[in-house]
Order: structure tokens, then sequence, then C-alpha cells
């Protein structure tokens, strides 16, 4: 997989960071749903009265516990980055499974194993979708626009230029063929002509040397 980048906090600093909000979080959630269940239980004429006890005992309790996850979260997560020397997707997945796992290991193998499958899934249903959500919304890449007079390159270059560099080519190995092989087997000025279009010239010298 490759990695991805979350913009959190360096280690440790992320620990206390995760801390504070999985507080926060649990704290407000959990003073949310206590608030609607303490008023709806409560009798009549007490419902404001009863909500807010409801929020007063459970919303710290249910903070704590957020905090205590997410900060063995973060611990984990710390730990790995500095065992692997790398941050991937793994890292969170790896660290939830680790968490779940501590978190029940006081009430036995079989449940700490569950917890920590649980949690590992978790943690990977969460990461594929924050990947899949990150490359939808990613920007197209620009494309690539042809520059006059930039550099030539394979896919800024034009139908103009390519059919100049051909000709430069034919006239080259005209060129070349003329001063190399025509002094040789007299054939450079026939490869001119075939390549130029144009009629053959007359050589006076040469019918001037044969007449002599």
């Amino acid at each position: 997989m490759a990695s991805v980048d979350h913009g959190r906090e360096p280690c440790p600093h992320r620990i206390f960071d995760d801390v504070g909000g999985a507080f926060a979080m649990g704290a407000v959630g959990g003073g949310v749903v206590n608030l609607v269940k303490g008023a709806y239980n409560a009798p009549r004429g007490f419902a404001l009265a009863s909500a807010a006890e409801a929020i007063r005992r459970e919303a710290p309790r249910i903070g704590g516990s957020f905090a205590v996850w997410g900060g063995l979260f973060s611990a984990f997560d710390c730990a790995l980055v500095a065992a692997r020397r790398k941050e991937d997707p793994w890292n969170p997945i790896i660290s939830g499974a680790a968490t779940g796992g501590a978190l029940q290991l006081r009430y036995g193998l079989p449940s700490a194993a569950r917890s920590a499958a649980f949690g590992g899934f978790l943690l990977a249903v969460i990461e594929g979708i924050s990947i899949m959500l990150t490359r939808l919304t990613a920007p197209p890449p620009p494309p690539v626009m042809a520059m006059a007079g930039g550099p030539e390159t394979g896919s800024g270059r034009g139908s103009g230029d390519a059919s100049g560099d051909s000709n430069a080519n034919a006239n080259a190995g005209g060129q070349e063929s003329g001063s190399i092989w025509g002094n040789v087997f007299g054939g450079g000025r026939k490869a001119e002509e075939e390549s130029s279009g144009s009629p053959a010239m007359p050589d006076f010298g040469a019918a001037t040397t044969e007449l002599k």
C-alpha cells in the first residue's frame, strides 16, 4: 500500500493530542446521548433536572473511556512508526487490533482475540474509506500544453516540427551520402536529386573532362 499522510502531529505529541481529542469526543457524544435518555426516562416535570444529572454522571465516564482508547491507539501507532520507520495504512490497522486486544485482555485470551480482530477490521474499513475518498477528491493532473519556442519534448512538438525534423534528417542524410559515398561510388548527387525532387543539372565539368 502507498503511504498515507494523515496530517497528524509527530510522535510523541500526537499521543497527548489524541487523548484530548478522544476525551472531548466521548464527553460531547456521551452528553448528547445521555441528555436524550435522561429527559426521556425522567418523571413528569423533572425532564431538565434528570437530563442534567445524567450528563454529569455519564459524560465524564464515557469521555475517559474514549481517552484511554485514543491514548493506547496513539502509543501503539508511535511504536510501530519507530519500529517500521514509515507511516502507512498498516500502522493504524495493527494499532487498532492491539488496542482492542489490550483493553479486553483482563477478560481472557478468547475475549481479547475477538476484540483485537474487531478493532483491526474496524480500522481497516476506516483506512479503506479514507484512501478511497482521498483518491476521489484528488484534483486531476494538469494537461501538458505545447509551449511555443520551448524545449522540444516528445509531447509538446507539433506536426510541423516533426516534418521539419524529418526534412532535416533527410537533408543531412543526403549531404552525408554525397560527401562520403558519393566520392567513392559517384551516387551522392543522385540521392540529392531524388530527395529534393528537382531536375538534374548538367555537369559541364565532367563533359569537358571527357572531351579532353
